[in-house]
């Protein structure tokens, strides 16, 4: 689920290892320059990144138990996240502790994917770090994400397979009212420092929570695994976990979306934003640029950034400018404008739409490596 930056930073993070993991499998032993010596120790100093991958990425999972659960490890699948400021306040300085740790990892005479490994930890781990600042966790919710909508979603990614699956689901779902407490104390945080979404996205979420609070238990998305059982479970299993959801549901899960659904709607929604820009909230320039930042990760600022696509597309329009003369046309909008009347420039079947881009496709890979460092082995293939 995700619920602030910093639990979801922190998940990027970890796909690092994921990464990681898979990458130092084709690694095969250490190159190094200087002698058996040296051989060793890169052998040893990549044994010990592995090593810290696995207890960052074992972190990760014991503190996410829901995307543990996502993943298919089902070792924390009685629990739901910790919300609360203590547990944000122990992850932020697990994070500081794991920063140092890798980077004091020597990567010098590593394989290329094996420092890539490394590098990227690093980086993440700093952005995570980074982002601390903006306080994100303060604005948890939104028409896109937030508790209220992630855990309903979660169900369709479990696996309901043995009796204690449904004794684990049990348990999880009598921790949402605990969550949601926690939840609405950062939310009401937010908004005495003006961490707040924009107003007309709250009203959507107040009607999304409120949605879900009005169901009947058995037509939640919650009771969904309760619909079909597999067929090895006795009938008295059957009665006594679907009851045992369905009371869930009625004594827990539904009052505390009662509880949510006011709240947001009687006193968040009210004092949400009129502007939706970034900008608009405290430090807006800061949180943009880190925003701008972290997504394209380069050094370049917002600004240079809009510089860079405006002369980007002033010399894309002279080009198309110089077709359109060449086809007759004394202006590119004279040209655009013609195309919905000229039948040739129509395709007649499905299969050319396709071809014709893979033509593109195929223009466009042959000119990757003078664009980027590095490309992907895989190619991107246009497939109806």
């Amino acid at each position: 689920m995700e619920l602030s930056m910093a639990h979801t930073l922190r998940i990027l993070a970890s796909l690092t290892f994921v990464a990681g993991s898979a990458l130092a499998q084709g690694t095969g032993g250490s190159q190094a320059s200087g002698g058996a010596g040296g051989a060793q120790s890169v052998d040893a100093r990549v044994k010990a990144l592995h090593t810290l991958l696995s207890e960052q990425w074992e972190y990760t999972l014991r503190t996410s138990p829901e995307f543990a659960s996502i993943l298919g490890d089902k070792r924390y699948n009685d629990k739901l996240s910790d919300f609360s400021q203590a547990a944000i306040e122990r992850d932020i300085a697990q994070n500081r502790v794991f920063l140092t740790k890798f980077a004091a990892v020597d990567a010098s005479g590593f394989p290329e994917q094996e420092r890539l490994n490394r590098d990227l930890m690093v980086r993440n781990l700093r952005e995570t770090l980074d982002a601390v600042k903006f306080k994100d966790w303060e604005m948890p919710v939104n028409q896109m994400s937030g508790l209220h909508i992630d855990a309903p979603q979660l169900v369709t990614s479990l696996s309901f397979e043995t009796v204690k699956d449904y004794d684990d689901y049990i348990a999880r779902l009598k921790q949402l009212p605990r969550a949601f407490r926690q939840v609405t104390v950062q939310m009401r945080k937010g908004m005495g420092q003006g961490l707040m979404p924009p107003k007309i996205l709250l009203v959507q979420v107040a009607k999304q929570a409120n949605d879900l609070a009005t169901q009947k238990p058995e037509d939640s998305p919650f009771a969904i695994p309760t619909t079909k059982f597999p067929k090895e479970f006795s009938a008295a299993d059957q009665e006594r976990l679907r009851n045992g959801v369905l009371s869930a549901l009625r004594d827990s899960v539904l009052p505390a979306y009662v509880r949510f659904t006011a709240f947001v709607r009687d006193q968040y929604a009210p004092h949400g934003r009129t502007e939706i820009g970034t900008w608009s909230l405290p430090n807006g320039a800061a949180r943009y640029a880190f925003a701008v930042r972290r997504s394209t990760t380069t050094k370049m600022t917002p600004d240079e950034i809009h510089t860079l696509g405006l002369s980007e597309v002033a010399r894309i329009e002279a080009d198309q400018l110089v077709i359109a003369k060449k086809l007759g046309f004394p202006t590119v909008k004279a040209l655009r404008d013609s195309i919905p009347k000229i039948p040739a420039l129509h395709p007649k079947s499905r299969e050319q739409i396709l071809d014709e881009y893979r033509h593109y496709v195929d223009q466009m890979t042959l000119k990757l490596p003078t664009l980027f460092g590095r490309l992907p082995k895989a190619k991107l293939e246009v497939m109806p």
